[in-house]
Order: structure tokens, then C-alpha cells, then sequence
């Protein structure tokens, strides 16, 4: 695990300061401007508006960060889908949040966050505690939501990594794709999510943790040292749709998830796209449990 003293920001830095403080400017007006529209529909149970309105605030969100989005493959326009990402930072909630209109599963201490955690409450965050005797309420908290036809996105390795390598995923988080709805599984969809490009040029292990954050690293520094940075390029890569039945059990379910986003985070790191599964050809079947 890294500290703040193993970021390359913490010894140089680079970006400009105006263009920082005009983009969190800009943020804050964008936050107060459509919040309140957001809060109202959650009163009057305007469903259309909460679903779609936070897809276009994280996009244009997206847009006064400079991040600039390439998406691979196709997103599974089932609803209800569960969607299992990696964890690199607070920006994979702005990138996944203007691709796919659904609610977050975010670990219990983003709760707590000033701020932040207002806006996770207002898109009906999922808040999943880490302990064990506390999993078993979490999961019925996203079954519960699944079942109402809610897309769920899920960062089954319980926190976020330095974007170089994939953290085993937690098993336990995918009891929930033992859900059938009209006798249906719930259908799962890996994805990839990496941080490739810093002003049109790639972003070697040393310059990731600019967008990282992850281990002890403090976030307003963090935030603060992003934000001033240039124009940066997100890979999101959706693979291949699946099912707890194709592939038996949860633990094989989480291991085969865990496979295709390695491999989609390795690709799209690397430049290699030789290194990516194929995200057309059938994905083969396991013994039905």
C-alpha cells in the first residue's frame, strides 16, 4: 500500500491553480443548480427524473474535469442490471454515473464524508458496511433495490486500488446475483474502468496515483492537485453480460468477473488491446447449481 509520500504530487507539482479553482467553482454552481431539482423529484417520486437526471450531471461533470470518456463494448440495457466495476477513485463515480442510470453500492464511510455524502444519499447510494455480522443486511439492502428494477453499480473489492492491478473482488457481494426476479437470475455485467491519458499522452505506473486514490492518501490534497491537472482520458470497457446460472455459484461468478476486468484493465493500461476477452463471443457455460 502506498503513502502520500510515494505520489509523485507530493514532490512536484503540475497543473495550473486557475484552471483548478474555475473547475470547482464551476462544480459547486452545477451541485447547487440541479440538486435541488433532483431532491423534488425524489419527493414527488418522479421516477424518469431520477433516473436519468444524475446520468447528465455526472456527464457534464465529466466535462468541467476535462475527462474525456472512450467506451468499449456495450452496456447492458437490462433492467435490473448488476454492474461490477474495479475501484480507482472518487472519479470512477463520475465516469460510471454519466454511463449507466443506477445507484452506487459505496462502502459505510462515505456516509460520514461532509458534502459528499449528501450527494451519495441523494442518488440512493447503497451503504455497505465491511464487518461480517453486517454483510447479510447489506446484501438485503441491494436485493431490495434490484428487486424494485434499480441498476446497481458495485466495486466488489471493498476499496479502491492504485489503477495498475485489479484487488480480488469479495465474494460475498455477489450473493445478490442469486436473486431471480420472474424466475430470472439477475444479470451481471463486468466492467473495466482505467485512467490512461494525461493531455493526449499515457500515463505510466508512476503518474497514475494523480488519479488514484487510494491507501492513506488525503483526499483534499488529492481532489485539489486533480482538478488543476489537463484534459484526461477514461477507458471504460463493458464486457460481456452473464449469470449466476452459467457459471454455478457466487465464488465462481466473482472469479470470472474478477478475470475480464484484470484483463480490461491490463489492455487498456498497457495499449495492448490483444490483452482484452472478446466482448462479442458467447460467454461459455458452467454447471447449473
Amino acid at each position: 500500500m502506498s503513502s502520500a509520500a510515494d505520489v509523485p504530487f507530493a514532490v512536484t507539482w503540475i497543473g495550473s491553480p486557475l484552471r483548478g479553482a474555475f473547475r470547482l467553482l464551476s462544480y459547486l454552481l452545477l451541485t447547487l443548480v440541479m440538486l435541488p431539482f433532483h431532491l423534488l423529484a425524489l419527493a414527488f417520486r418522479v421516477t424518469p427524473v431520477i433516473r436519468w437526471l444524475p446520468v447528465m450531471y455526472h456527464r457534464t461533470v465529466c466535462v468541467i474535469l476535462g475527462i474525456k470518456v472512450k467506451v468499449n463494448g456495450e452496456r447492458s440495457t437490462v433492467t435490473p442490471t448488476l454492474f461490477v466495476c474495479n475501484h480507482v477513485s472518487y472519479l470512477d463515480i463520475e465516469v460510471l454515473g454519466g454511463l449507466i442510470p443506477g445507484c452506487f453500492v459505496a462502502k459505510a464511510e462515505v456516509a460520514t464524508w461532509p458534502f459528499f455524502s449528501t450527494l451519495a444519499k441523494a442518488q440512493r447510494t447503497i451503504f455497505v458496511e465491511r464487518r461480517s455480522n453486517k454483510t447479510s443486511s447489506s446484501r438485503d439492502a441491494m436485493m431490495q433495490r434490484l428487486n424494485t428494477g434499480d441498476n446497481l453499480m458495485l466495486f466488489p473489492e471493498g476499496t479502491s486500488s492504485d489503477g495498475t492491478r485489479v484487488l480480488p473482488f469479495r465474494s460475498a457481494l455477489f450473493a445478490v446475483a442469486q436473486l431471480r426476479r420472474d424466475d430470472r437470475p439477475i444479470v451481471v455485467q463486468p466492467v473495466a474502468i482505467s485512467y490512461t491519458r494525461l493531455d493526449g499522452i499515457p500515463l505510466g505506473r508512476y503518474w497514475r496515483p494523480l488519479f488514484a486514490w487510494f491507501g492513506d492518501l488525503d483526499l483534499v490534497p488529492h481532489l485539489w492537485q486533480m482538478v488543476c491537472l489537463g484534459e484526461t482520458q477514461a477507458v471504460v470497457t463493458f464486457f460481456p453480460p452473464i449469470d449466476i446460472d452459467r457459471l454455478g455459484d457466487r465464488k465462481k461468478l466473482a472469479e470470472y468477473c474478477h478475470r475480464q476486468v484484470s484483463f480490461g484493465v491490463q489492455s487498456a493500461n498497457s495499449g495492448r488491446p490483444e490483452l482484452m476477452p472478446s466482448l462479442t463471443e458467447p460467454v461459455p457455460t458452467g454447471p447449473r447449481p
